[in-house]
């Protein structure tokens, strides 16, 4: 007993350890708020920015004495604090020689832990795109550990996303908390949004809230686009590979009154060049082309409590591979030369629009919608794919508290609508989807070491029925920068299968589905529960900050729409799950500051993902079970004028994947049941001459590892045993790059 109450006051006083909120806001020159300024204590890794009313929350610890304030343009600030009294303080604009007197005494980090977040958060800056060619978001994630990334075919060089061992559908992908990338855009989505245009990328694993509708299962990932109130003026970004392939961002920004904003983006690129660097005759890189042009609006009135943001964007984006000598023009639909082309036209129009009761900053009414067409004509071979989705999406959110600013809530109503018109070969998949929900989210922060997020929201589908879904987050500081964390969460969604296995369509593999009398496709639609645990312990070494991290994450399904590539190589099957299917992730993180401006990150990561396939319970197909990662990233103090170096290598190493089954094959046509294990490194260079003007070159895949008969039949396309889609390493091998960055501010 006596033992009993040691640890329960042990714990009481871990729980009521000295520790507090500091408030406040961040001003202009001219006492307007500052939305987005960055605060952090000097020396930790505890952080915050300001809201859309320059308004901030930050924790507080009476040793915490350097608060460092920072905006885009501005001076960055260090503040004496010595209480955790309300403070309003206004940032000066950072011209000419006031420059020169700025001493920043630490390296704000570009990848860093939401800590104040119940939800495990990770935000990735610009500062992290910029370290890797970025020519769009699916190209983003090489430097961060949390996403893997693969190739999802040997056609179309498309990277694949996955995320706790799960692929892309079952994350979240969002544009400001808007879906985005869903439906028919799930192949290619991320490739259509441009990585200069992107301001930040906060990726959560697990469950996420339940404002943003119920079909997350594994995570979300959301990314903000530069707001034209913060953005400069004008801004080009050039880039060049050896493989022919040439990008043009820019975008023009103007300041147009104390309120509005707007700014034009504009995004092109090409590639001519036919390679064929493992001469099977086909080409590595499809030929392609894609024109990119976004309007955005905002609106910012601090003293009424408005603002707003109007987005209208128009992409075209054209696909052309398949054999060397293929000519659509003479061609396509013959055996001449197999071919594939894929062209896509997307429109999307949405609107935000925000109200903060100018008497009450903690509560809030916010209403978001969007517009969005998606239009793909496509041909593999001599199988054809079309797909129209037109999609409207509208969520009304009010916030508020509950008797003090300790217990907070948001609740709302959201709407959706899908209507698909869908096409492969002659048989028509067309419907429509729509739903109704509504939805209760309650936060309790104690404001020294325990804060939870509990929802839950209701939903009608024309199609899945009325259902719950409900979702935790909890988090505790046990003790001085150390936080455990732990989620979980239900999600519900109807599988495209097609669109979301478009690889499948260069193959000479029949599609079958085992018809079940569910409501899309014949299937039933996909439930799944996920669970999660997480510590980060934060801890010096050697006179240096180090972060050690581990997460486990465990993911069930109810019900899948199992995708089976064991069943015969000349076929796949979609069926409803009989058995089980779950997913576990472990990844153990350490990262570490060697010296001043010279960091390390590095993770291994341990998958178990299992499903029962007609044939048994397998191992997940192209999935490795351990993955070992590395970035070291250096850059040297900004001299004179803003001369610097800027020096990133990333180093992933690849175990052995399951490979799908071809068993049944000729012996020249078969894969082997395995994968070997491989390494790929990245490195980039980049020289800074002045706060405006910057080039890098790197390369990638420098050691040159390519899979060795990446297509399977290339020397008979038309043939029974064709595949393209067994695709577990680069085709292409080293691709170096060139680019530049110019700025007028």
């Amino acid at each position: 007993m006596r033992n009993i109450l040691f640890y329960t006051a042990l714990l009481c006083t871990f729980m009521v350890q000295a520790q507090d909120k500091l408030s406040g806001k961040v001003l202009d020159e001219n006492s307007q708020p500052l939305p987005g300024a960055s605060l952090y204590w000097l020396n930790t890794n505890v952080s915050a920015s300001t809201d859309a009313d320059g308004t901030f929350e930050i924790p507080y610890k009476t040793e915490y004495k350097k608060l460092l304030v920072s905006y885009i343009g501005y001076i960055t600030d260090t503040l004496t604090v010595e209480s955790p009294d309300f403070i309003s303080h206004s940032l000066k604009p950072s011209q000419g020689s006031k420059l020169d007197n700025v001493v920043i005494d630490k390296t704000r980090k570009s990848l860093k832990r939401t800590s104040a977040s119940a939800a495990n958060v990770v935000t990735m800056s610009s500062g992290e795109l910029l370290k890797a060619a970025c020519c769009n978001i699916a190209e983003s994630f090489e430097t961060n550990p949390s996403i893997d990334v693969n190739f999802s075919d040997a056609l179309t060089g498309n990277r694949q996303i996955k995320m706790l061992g799960l692929t892309s559908p079952y994350l979240l992908i969002s544009e400001e908390n808007i879906p985005s990338v869903r439906g028919a855009s799930q192949a290619y989505g991320l490739s259509f949004i441009p990585g200069t245009w992107v301001e930040s990328i906060q990726i959560t694993k697990g469950a996420g809230p339940v404002i943003n509708g119920y079909e997350s299962i594994s995570g979300q990932i959301n990314y903000e686009l530069l707001k034209p109130a913060m953005d400069i003026p004008f801004f080009l970004n050039a880039y060049g590979s050896q493989g022919g392939r040439f990008e043009l961002n820019t975008h023009f920004n103007k300041k147009l009154n104390d309120h509005w904003s707007s700014s034009l983006f504009l995004h092109g690129n090409t590639r001519v060049t036919k390679n064929d660097m493992n001469d099977d005759g086909f080409l590595d890189n499809p030929l392609a082309k894609q024109i990119n042009v976004m309007n955005r609006w905002q609106y910012n009135n601090p003293e009424t409590g408005w603002i707003s943001f109007i987005n209208l964007r128009y992409m075209r984006d054209e696909k052309q591979t398949g054999e060397v000598d293929f000519d659509p023009d003479t061609d396509k639909f013959t055996t001449n030369h197999w071919g594939a082309e894929i062209n896509t036209d997307k429109l999307d129009i949405s609107t935000k629009l925000g109200y903060v009761f100018p008497d009450m900053p903690y509560q809030s009414i916010g209403w978001q919608t969007s517009f969005n067409w998606h239009n793909q004509d496509s041909y593999f071979g001599f199988n054809q794919y079309d797909i129209d989705q037109k999609s409207f999406y509208s969520n009304l959110i009010f916030s508020s508290i509950l008797s003090n600013t300790l217990n907070k809530f948001s609740t709302g109503l959201n709407v959706t609508y899908d209507n698909y018109g869908e096409f492969v070969n002659t048989i028509d998949h067309s419907r429509i989807d729509n739903s109704v929900g509504a939805f209760f989210e309650y936060t309790y922060d104690n404001t020294r070491n325990f804060s939870i997020v509990a929802g839950g929201r209701f939903d009608y589908h024309n199609r899945l029925g009325a259902f719950l879904t409900p979702r935790m987050h909890l988090k505790y500081n046990p003790w001085d920068k150390a936080t455990v964390r732990a989620s979980f969460g239900r999600g519900k969604r109807a599988a495209n299968i097609f669109a979301e296995n478009q690889s499948l369509f260069g193959s000479s593999r029949v599609m079958s589905i085992l018809n079940s009398g569910g409501k899309v496709y014949g299937l039933d639609p996909e439930i799944a529960w996920n669970y999660g645990l997480s510590f980060v312990q934060g801890f010096p070494l050697f006179n240096r900050n180090a972060e050690f991290v581990v997460d486990f994450y465990r993911t069930d399904f109810q019900n899948q729409a199992v995708v089976d590539l064991y069943a015969s190589p000349q076929q796949v099957l979609f069926y409803n799950l009989d058995g089980k299917s779950y997913a576990n992730s472990l990844q153990v993180e350490l990262n570490y500051e060697i010296t001043r401006h010279f960091n390390i990150r590095t993770a291994y990561k341990y998958y178990d993902i299992q499903t029962d396939y007609l044939s048994g319970t397998q191992d997940k197909p192209l999935q490795a079970k351990h993955r070992f990662f590395t970035n070291l990233a250096y850059e040297t103090h900004i001299a004179e004028g803003g001369k610097q170096w800027k020096f990133d290598f990333t180093y992933n190493w690849m175990g052995k994947q399951r490979l799908p089954y071809t068993g049944s094959n000729p012996v020249e046509y078969q894969m082997g049941d395995y994968a070997p294990a491989f390494s790929l490194m990245n490195a980039q260079v980049t020289r800074t001459f002045s706060s405006v003007f910057e080039v890098y070159v790197g390369g990638e895949n420098i050691g040159n590892y390519r899979q060795n008969k990446a297509i399977v039949g290339a020397d008979d396309p038309f043939g029974q045993y064709f595949d393209t889609s067994i695709v577990y390493a680069p085709v292409f091998g080293q691709m170096y790059y060139a680019g530049l960055r110019f700025k007028i501010k």
